[in-house]
């Protein structure tokens, strides 16, 4: 009699585990190399990406970047058969561009929706939201100015903002794409430290308003994971174990340190496309929601790399099959490849 309880009892567990299991979230980010629209825009520079320009950025180079940029995110999804949760991007020229890759066949069913706003930066590049509104539910968004403090009239992307909520908890997300290393790596750092400053202020600011919202930063940051504006100014930290409330866990540290990267210079792997997400995410101390690995993976970050968006020959062999290399068109993707990371109950 106690076994066929406790088989029940058993049995009754797994049917409630089947029954309440939940598809986890899935979030990315996927820098999309210099996505124009093929039109003259006076009030940007954008004219290498015209038909008259350099590049001879036309039609049919537009729909064949549209089809790979498709390629790529539904290829994502089919990993595991879920569209991701929300996506950022960065180096989109406008909205218009966000529209034409939300409603190509293979991402239409996801139905999402955009959040985009024009920033100043002098080629008209910004950065993006998209996101599923069945699973987060906007309540809100706003682009915050970068601001470095040494160069008061320095004009860069802006940091796209938004905030609602998943399954019932509250959520704040950032996108940037934090200044280029131009000039070198070292006399350009300042100017990203002080973005990472201004986003962990950011932060700090919506945590002291409620503890419990999640936040997640995501975006190329030209730096690696163990460089001082990652590691210091947005001080997130590699080991979960290490966390304290309010601070940031980088899934993709341990993935840098192992020599895992995102995109390639020099005949070295570098990891600028990072997600960050706060302490009760990683360790769901609040709420439900945490963190997860992907089956089989023992890192929490993932970095998605198909044969199909690698260079095969030439001097960059081995690095991401990008869509120009100087004025010369290849055809391909990008020259980064997206990262993405799940969380679920």
């Amino acid at each position: 009699m106690k076994k066929r309880v406790l088989f029940s009892l058993l049995f009754v567990s797994l049917l409630a585990a089947v029954c309440f299991a939940q598809k986890p979230r899935k979030v990315m980010f996927y820098n999309l190399e210099n996505f124009f629209d093929t039109i003259n825009d006076p009030e940007v520079l954008d004219d290498e990406f015209t038909p008259e320009g350099p590049k001879r950025w036309n039609s049919a180079k537009y729909y064949k970047k549209l089809g790979n940029i498709e390629r790529v995110l539904f290829d994502i999804a089919a990993v595991d058969r879920i569209y991701p949760a929300v996506i950022g991007v960065s180096e989109v020229e406008n909205r218009s561009v966000l529209e034409d890759i939300v409603v190509t066949p293979k991402l239409a069913p996801a139905n999402y929706r955009i959040v985009h706003y024009d920033s100043p930066e002098a080629r008209g590049v910004d950065v993006a939201f998209l996101y599923r509104p069945d699973i987060f539910h906007l309540e809100g968004s706003r682009p915050i100015r970068t601001v470095v403090p040494q160069l008061p009239d320095f004009r860069t992307r802006d940091i796209a903002t938004m905030w609602g909520t998943i399954d019932g908890e509250p959520f704040f997300f950032m996108v940037a794409h934090w200044p280029s290393r131009l000039g070198g790596k070292d006399a350009s750092e300042f100017k990203r430290v002080a973005v990472a400053e201004q986003m962990r202020a950011i932060a700090d600011s919506v945590l002291a308003l409620n503890p419990a919202t999640k936040i997640v930063a995501m975006g190329d940051f030209n730096d690696d994971p163990t460089d001082a504006s990652i590691s210091e100014g947005l001080g997130a930290k590699g080991k979960i174990k290490e966390l304290t409330k309010g601070e940031f866990f980088n899934p993709f540290e341990s993935m840098y340190r192992a020599g895992l990267g995102t995109l390639a210079y020099g005949d070295a792997w570098n990891l600028f496309d990072n997600i960050v997400v706060t302490e009760n995410l990683a360790t769901g101390s609040e709420g439900a929601l945490r963190l997860q690995k992907a089956p089989g993976s023992k890192f929490y970050g993932n970095i998605f790399k198909r044969y199909y968006m690698v260079q095969k020959e030439g001097s960059f062999k081995g690095y991401p099959l990008r869509t120009f290399v100087g004025n010369n068109f290849q055809g391909g993707f990008s020259d980064h490849f997206p990262v993405y990371i799940y969380f679920a109950k």
